[in-house]
């Protein structure tokens, strides 16, 4: 048995949820729940005043989504381990946690002792990962090494993917805007759907993930208007809602 105390701070906008994890953990003698918090800012509030071991931290939050503010409190703490706890499992999301600094990734319908087991290995800085997510991050490599000419971001839509491609390569919205003959309003409201669909915060992040993905290593520039006249014959049969 340990001697040691494990505190943990508990982040999740369900206040069913947190009641029922709080009563979960605390039947575990060496477990103390140190706090909670429904909102991405209160968490990143919560976690540097209260310093817990461990942070149980939802992906879906509001103020700030669960990927930004364990960036944040792993920045301003290192100590401090973000074990995610959540009910997304697409890879992008976890890849994206653990390019955050989440040292685990669980569902939310795991079991007391998976809690428990992840979060003293959080603790002891190891990587876990729930039986369904490490199987789906096996898959997503696997059909990705088995795919010739895999495209990066399934999840977005065509015209989303061509958007983060501008992005990467530099552009902003307005030149954007001029290159697919869309209107200003359409491509912010690509853009923000390209940045919910990613868990990013702002462009910079969005164009690092894209450049690791390979897009827009290049300068958006002779590229892409030499294929103008495509995108324009594009948006003539597709015309903008």
């Amino acid at each position: 048995m340990n001697d040691e105390v494990l505190r943990i701070l508990i982040v999740d906008d369900h206040p069913a949820y947190r009641a029922g994890l709080r009563t979960l953990l605390s039947t575990a003698p060496e477990v103390e729940v140190v706090g909670e918090a429904e909102t991405g800012p209160e968490a990143i509030e919560r976690a540097m005043e209260l310093q817990p071991d461990v942070v149980l931290m939802d992906l879906q939050l509001p103020g700030l989504n669960g990927i930004e503010c364990t960036r944040q409190i792993v920045q301003a703490s290192p100590h401090i381990s973000v074990l995610m706890l959540t009910m997304s499992n697409d890879a992008d999301s976890i890849f994206a946690a653990i390019r955050a600094g989440a040292l685990g990734y669980l569902l939310k319908d795991a079991g007391r002792e998976e809690i428990l087991r992840a979060a003293w290995a959080a603790n002891n800085r190891e990587a876990i990962f729930g039986p369904t997510v490490a199987q789906r991050v096996i898959h997503y490599f696997q059909s990705a090494s088995s795919a010739p000419g895999h495209t990066p971001f399934p999840h977005l839509t065509e015209r989303e993917r061509e958007v983060l491609t501008m992005i990467a390569g530099g552009l902003n919205n307005g030149e954007i805007s001029r290159r697919l003959v869309l209107s200003p309003k359409t491509v912010r409201n690509h853009v923000s759907n390209i940045f919910s669909k990613l868990h990013v915060a702002d462009r910079a992040q969005a164009i690092l993930l894209a450049r690791e993905a390979g897009l827009g290593h290049r300068k958006a520039t002779g590229g892409l208007e030499r294929h103008s006249g495509s995108e324009h014959r594009d948006d003539r049969t597709n015309p903008v809602q």
